[in-house]
């Protein structure tokens, strides 16, 4: 099971840091990330970060966000600067556990275990 947290208000140009735990009888995942579902829209990829510790971005948020692991807590982050309007979205956090090798991370199906999610929002 997966519990995220750090959601909430801020204004464009804000800041906010996600994170999401696993608990309960998991193995530290080869891969977690984070997508994002804004209302009226599809559910798509942000980033994520395999088990060495390499990362992955969606184009339209490089430069802004970094992800970041935690394997001790089987837990990760997502740091959020310069925050737009269009970030706005209920964030959910995914894991999988794979073996090594060549995966299209951005694809949710490859994920095994999700969060609930949690809602950001951007606006003055």
């Amino acid at each position: 099971q997966l519990q995220a947290s750090g959601g909430g208000l801020v204004q464009p140009g804000g800041s906010l840091r996600l994170s999401c735990t696993a608990s309960g009888r998991i193995a530290v995942p080869y891969v977690m990330g984070w997508f994002r579902q804004a209302p009226g829209k599809e559910r798509e990829f942000v980033a994520a970060i395999n088990w060495s510790r390499s990362a992955y971005y969606a184009d339209s948020v490089k430069g802004r966000f970094t992800i970041s692991r935690d394997n001790n807590r089987i837990t990760v982050y997502q740091q959020m600067n310069s925050l737009k309007p269009e970030d706005a979205a209920v964030y959910y956090c995914a894991a999988a556990n794979l073996r090594p090798g060549s995966y299209d991370y951005t694809v949710a199906g490859l994920y095994d275990y999700w969060g609930q999610g949690t809602q950001v929002t951007v606006s003055s």
